[in-house]
């Protein structure tokens, strides 16, 4: 581990005291508060990604994703808001240069926040695009400087469609990034929700606004082996960020169920502490197991990821897939781990007080992302089928 990785960390564990007892205050205000954003920036949480040229750190995308494990695993608010914010960095670099001058220019600390889903039309004039769009889950709108949204690319009203980049979005609609000042969307008041209350995911919205083609952007495309393997493989390794992020909250989560049973607590009609009894401790034998797989496919899928983009060979439909496997596979795993915390804690995690009940709606919402739904699995089988060797006849 670096000694600027180190440094973040520890920083961290500095900060969680007053995450944790601030919690209620994040949830009730849909958002993390200035102050707290303020000193996350001072640690150089935002900065993380920002290239090097610009004054970030351009840390490797391992230790990235430690931190954001780190943050989620204290509140998932706070670890959700700032795993968006680095992919949202990421996919800014793919932003023209004179963009990321403004970008950056006064302070490597710029807020970006984005949203995943091409909510919104951008129909090609002269020198840029006419866009209209609304998009949802904009996590950190409300504290961002910039931010991102992707549009389907139309021509005089008709959809155009991919004839570049990878096989598997050949022949769909073309989708490009947009990215502008904070100042220039319209926030709508729509976060209201089960969990991640305090991400602040609202709507976001543009109306015939005319985008200029250097603050255009194309994802499949744009890297093209020349920014760095940070930036140059996105659809790749973005997906692997939310296994970051689930593995915190589940980690979180068995860590609030054995502090409850070393509390000595009995439950109702038993005869012996949590902890000494047999059942809870094979159960919780069980989960930790399930906890250990899930750290130990995350952890390998990550540095499989980041050695193919330091070699320049990440670009790859087959390592599109493994991500997208992967991100379905560990929220998947790590949701049922947080589910049997809460159910082994029993009916003292009810409560709005209790962190249990928190993870559980925090993994549960952050679980119904596209990038985490099981449909992804399709893509997988049907290529698993289109690559299969043929058999040979005897």
């Amino acid at each position: 581990m670096s000694h600027a990785v180190d440094k973040l960390l520890t920083d961290i564990q500095a900060l969680a005291p007053e995450l944790v007892a601030r919690s209620a205050e994040i949830e009730d205000s849909r958002r993390i508060p200035l102050d707290l954003v303020e000193k996350l920036k001072a640690i150089g949480v935002f900065r993380l990604f920002v290239p090097k040229r610009l004054g970030g750190m351009e840390l490797d995308f391992p230790s990235g994703m430690q931190v954001v494990t780190a943050l989620a695993k204290i509140d998932a608010s706070a670890g959700w808001s700032a795993m968006i914010s680095m992919v949202s960095t990421m996919l800014a670099s793919l932003a023209q240069e004179p963009v990321l001058q403004r970008l950056y220019g006064e302070h490597p600390d710029t807020l970006i926040a984005g949203a995943g889903s091409p909510g919104g039309t951008a129909d090609e004039e002269e020198g840029g695009y006419r866009v209209n769009g609304r998009w949802p889950f904009a996590s950190g709108c409300q504290q961002a400087d910039w931010m991102i949204g992707f549009c389907l690319v139309t021509r005089d009203g008709k959809p155009v469609l991919n004839d570049s980049g990878s096989t598997l979005m050949q022949g769909m609609p073309k989708i490009r990034g947009v990215i502008l000042p904070a100042s220039q969307w319209q926030i709508e008041d729509t976060w209201h929700v089960m969990g991640l209350k305090g991400t602040g995911s609202h709507h976001i919205s543009l109306t015939d606004k005319f985008v200029p083609e250097e603050n255009c952007f194309d994802i499949d495309t744009s890297g093209s082996g020349k920014r760095g393997p940070l930036y140059d493989a996105l659809l790749e390794l973005m997906p692997l960020s939310f296994g970051a992020f689930f593995l915190g909250v589940a980690q979180g989560a068995v860590e609030d169920v054995i502090a409850l049973a070393n509390s000595g607590r009995v439950q109702q009609r038993t005869k012996v502490a949590m902890r000494d009894s047999e059942q809870f401790q094979a159960e919780l034998g069980r989960i930790e197991t399930n906890l250990q797989a899930a750290r130990a496919y995350q952890a390998v899928q990550v540095d499989h990821h980041w050695q193919q983009a330091l070699a320049g060979t990440l670009r790859a439909d087959a390592f599109t897939i493994q991500a997208q496997q992967q991100a379905v596979w560990v929220a998947t795993t790590c949701c049922a781990i947080v589910d049997a915390c809460f159910a082994l804690a029993g009916g003292a995690v009810v409560y709005e007080h209790a962190s249990l009940q928190r993870r559980l709606r925090d993994a549960r919402t952050g679980a119904q992302h596209f990038s985490t739904q099981q449909r992804h699995y399709a893509t997988t089988g049907k290529y698993l089928l289109d690559h299969a060797r043929p058999v040979e006849k005897a």
